[in-house]
């Protein structure tokens, strides 16, 4: 077993934390800079329990998940937020060792908005990084959906923006937040799989609820949601502002707006905020507010506004 520490909390992969009355974490061993200390799955109800996000594709995680039932339960139902390989791999295994279905929103390219489904099919714009290839749910669930349980109910909360497949599930006044809201770092928004505009939107559409708590993918408990959610909006504002900012007559690519938006970030991490500064570009040129020579891609020079012959 391995032991992750933060300020907070001292976690052991492979045991189960009872979060609160009806939920239990289990922690995967697949610590990196994109997952933290590693994958966050959750048990949720007693008896006949539902996991949610089973996570990787580790044997010692299954077993992990397993042993972390009390005597007499079993497992009735499998969630996942999202088609991701650190969150949807094991969901097959899982399945097949105990008979449950798998529910989810869909494949990996559930929920896309047209604008991604149109740089999806030129390839314009790569992408398609970490996502499992083949998941495919038993269960689709549409938004707002609800599945009963043995005393518990989760809700499908539609949250595209990290990929268009995400799903929040509630549980009373709790949240199940995947990788939409994490208190740890902001999402990653990678085109065509993330989209800019649907995630503002998905944050702005948790914002006007008042849920007690975030339960997110990775890292501890969100305790002040509307706070976090606050922070999210305003960061991902100030990113698009810097963005803008930077851009001039003579066109900016890619490469020099990561260098003069993410400069201060490590190297290792440049990789992701370039991808987040094409989601963001990308969002600017359908808003009208930049433009792409010659069209939305990694390549391509943008320029702000309407850009003069």
């Amino acid at each position: 077993m391995a032991i992750h520490g933060t300020n907070d909390v001292l976690t052991v992969t492979g045991s189960a934390d009872v979060l609160e009355p009806g939920i239990r974490r289990i922690l995967a061993p697949n610590p990196s800079p994109m997952t933290q200390r590693g994958t966050n799955t959750y048990i949720v109800g007693e008896r006949r329990v539902a996991v949610i996000d089973p996570g990787p594709a580790l044997r010692s995680h299954h077993e992990a998940i397993l042993g972390a039932l009390d005597p007499g339960e079993s497992i009735s139902h499998i969630f996942v937020t999202h088609s991701h390989l650190d969150h949807s791999p094991l969901a097959a295994a899982l399945s097949e060792t105990t008979g449950a279905a798998v529910h989810a929103f869909g494949d990996g390219s559930a929920g896309r908005s047209e604008i991604m489904q149109a740089l999806a099919a030129t390839g314009s714009v790569g992408g398609g990084e970490g996502l499992d290839p083949g998941f495919e749910p038993h269960e689709r669930l549409a938004d707002g959906a609800a599945v009963d349980g043995d005393n518990w109910r989760l809700t499908a909360i539609w949250t595209p923006g990290h990929t268009g497949n995400h799903l929040c599930f509630a549980f009373g006044d709790a949240i199940f937040s995947g990788d939409h809201v994490m208190g740890w770092a902001s999402t990653m928004i990678s085109p065509p799989d993330g989209d800019m505009a649907a995630y503002m939107a998905s944050v702005k559409r948790l914002s006007d609820r008042d849920d007690r708590v975030f339960h997110p993918g990775h890292g501890d408990p969100v305790t002040e949601p509307k706070a976090r959610l606050r922070w999210l909006l305003d960061h991902r504002r100030s990113r698009e502002a810097s963005i803008l900012g930077h851009l001039d007559r003579r066109g900016q690519s890619i490469t020099e707006l990561v260098e003069d938006v993410y400069g201060d970030i490590p190297a290792a991490l440049m990789p992701a905020a370039a991808r987040n500064v094409l989601a963001h570009l990308i969002d600017l040129c359908e808003r009208g507010l930049a433009v792409a020579d010659p069209r939305p891609s990694l390549h391509a020079r943008y320029f702000r506004g309407h850009r003069e012959p």
